[in-house]
């Protein structure tokens, strides 16, 4: 690619504004497609998102914000999607064109409800994205400390060398070190288990579990998602890496989590419906614990996943919390 690539990023969250944030402080011009018009004007005028990290102050003339995705689109050479998994499905499936031929980068760590796809398979499916246009930005990185321009880290998979180096290139600074991986398939699954073990962190500190056991938990779950990636593709990969073990980490553990905080809230028995209602932003893992526990299933052996498990009967199947984690301790080790 000769020129200097257009991005277009699709999703005006928090995550959405912090990748706009980075690519407009390396010089980058950002076509932004976003829900509202309100807010569309809001960034054409001001650089600032209303809504989400409004500390953040973008260069207007770098950013062409939208409420058309068509538009959007036009004139962008690399697409990043960071809407949250639950819109996608409405968002893309009256237009199964507008993304063929384009290369995709996804920031979505969830799986479509309606499909019971992780994104590449859903774009593959649905929007004739070929995989080798096709990639990852995964963590660990939350979007409220890349506002603050603390130390973050990306890591960008993909199967083609030359648009991860791009990628790498265009969201590297002071502020952002971005990893390199060809583990599409390991580090999309690996973004979505987290956010399940998460909410199971979540949990248990809702119940005063404590730190032992918190420890046990998060390294039964790395092993946990090495089982179910290996199972998804065989593939040589270090779990301890980043885009796995790190992200698991701040996920579980950071007060930025909203997954972590989602299980705070099923700890104190409220409802599925009125969590997801009085949070702000998406929690991801709340949309993926039942696709996720039935692929464990999907075999003629099932996978080996008691936290899952656990989160699954939390949530899907409504049993109380403490009795569940009572039960789940005698399983771990």
């Amino acid at each position: 690619m000769p020129k200097k690539p257009i991005f277009g990023v699709i999703g005006g969250g928090s995550f959405g504004t912090a990748l706009t944030k980075i690519l407009n402080d390396n010089g980058y011009m950002v076509h932004w497609y976003v829900h509202e018009q309100s807010v569309a004007d809001a960034i054409n005028a001001t650089g600032k998102n209303p809504h989400y990290l409004k500390e953040v102050c973008l260069k207007t003339d770098l950013i062409k914000a939208s409420i058309s995705l068509k538009d959007t689109l036009t004139e962008v050479d690399i697409v990043l999607l960071v809407v949250p998994s639950a819109y996608v499905h409405n968002l893309l499936k009256d237009r199964p064109l507008l993304l063929k031929d384009r290369v995709v980068f996804s920031a979505i760590k969830g799986i479509v409800p309606e499909t019971g796809q992780v994104i590449q398979d859903y774009l593959m499916t649905h929007c004739n994205v070929l995989a080798d246009t096709f990639g990852v930005i995964a963590g660990p990185a939350h979007a409220e400390e890349i506002a603050l321009e603390r130390m973050s880290y990306l890591t960008v998979a993909s199967s083609a060398a030359p648009w991860a180096l791009i990628l790498q290139q265009a969201m590297s600074n002071h502020y952002v070190k971005v990893n390199i991986s060809n583990d599409t398939v390991g580090t999309e699954y690996a973004a979505v288990l987290k956010n399940v073990y998460a909410i199971a962190a979540g949990i248990a500190d809702g119940l005063n579990f404590g730190d032992n056991f918190q420890s046990v938990l998060i390294s039964n779950a790395i092993r946990e998602m090495k089982r179910f990636i290996t199972r998804m593709q065989r593939l040589k990969r270090n779990i301890n890496q980043s885009a796995y073990l790190g992200d698991l980490l701040v996920t579980a553990y950071s007060k930025h989590s909203r997954n972590r905080q989602f299980g705070l809230y099923l700890a104190q028995q409220m409802a599925e419906e009125e969590i997801k209602s009085s949070m702000s932003m998406v929690a991801e893992g709340a949309y993926a614990v039942r696709p996720l526990f039935a692929m464990a299933r999907n075999e003629e052996k099932p996978l080996k996943t008691p936290i899952l498990d656990a989160v699954y009967q939390v949530l899907a199947e409504q049993k109380n919390a403490e009795e569940v984690f009572e039960s789940l301790k005698l399983k771990l080790t």
